[in-house]
Parts: C-alpha cells; sequence; structure tokens
C-alpha cells in the first residue's frame, strides 16, 4: 500500500514559495529602512524610538523577522543536507542553528514591544 507524504511533509514547490515570500518581506523591509536612513537625520533616541513606536512599523519589523526566520531555517536545510553527510551530525547542527534563530527573533520582539 502507497501513502500520499506529500501532505505530513515539507515539498519542493513549499519550499520554493516560502523562500520568494520571505525574500520579498525582507526586501521591502530594507528598502523601507534604508528610505528612513537616508531621509531622517536621528540626533536623538527619541525620534529613534518615534520610528520604531507605531503598531504598523511594529507589525512590518515582526513580519520581517518571522520572514528572516523562515528564510534561515530552510536556507540553512539545504545547506546542512547538501554538504553534512553524517545523519546524526547534521540533526544537531540543524537543532542549534534553529535555535539561534528562534533566540534572535525573540529577542528581537522582547526589543521591539519594548519600546
Amino acid at each position: 500500500m502507497v501513502t500520499n507524504q506529500a501532505g505530513i511533509k515539507r515539498n519542493g514547490i513549499q519550499d520554493y514559495v516560502t523562500l520568494r515570500a520571505t525574500a520579498l518581506i525582507i526586501l521591502a523591509f530594507t528598502l523601507y529602512m534604508t528610505y528612513v536612513f537616508v531621509c531622517h537625520s536621528f540626533s536623538s533616541y527619541e525620534e529613534w524610538k518615534a520610528v520604531f513606536s507605531s503598531v504598523y512599523m511594529k507589525a512590518f519589523t515582526f513580519a520581517a523577522l518571522v520572514s528572516i526566520l523562515m528564510h534561515v531555517r530552510i536556507g540553512m536545510w539545504q545547506v546542512l543536507t547538501d554538504y553534512v553527510k553524517p545523519p546524526r551530525l547534521r540533526m544537531i547542527l540543524q537543532y542549534v542553528l534553529n535555535l539561534i534563530a528562534f533566540s534572535y527573533v525573540a529577542v528581537g520582539l522582547f526589543v521591539l514591544w519594548g519600546v
């Protein structure tokens, strides 16, 4: 009997679409932050805080952080699958790198919502 595993595991199309979507969100955030840095001169902490105080900017930054997390997870999985052959070592490296990526998002959220 053959079972369809497509619903249980990730497939290549899902990874491809996720990478492209997260890349667009990261690009949009990068372009917006470049615009903010070029058009404003930040001479005090209050001006910098004002940029991130709106709910829209916090949501956009949160979307960028989650996009970076997803992008890193898929990219590291692809790299480790290609170059690290021992399965146990690959599993340990994936776990450590996923933990680091998640901690970056967690710290980013604490900093972001603390403003």
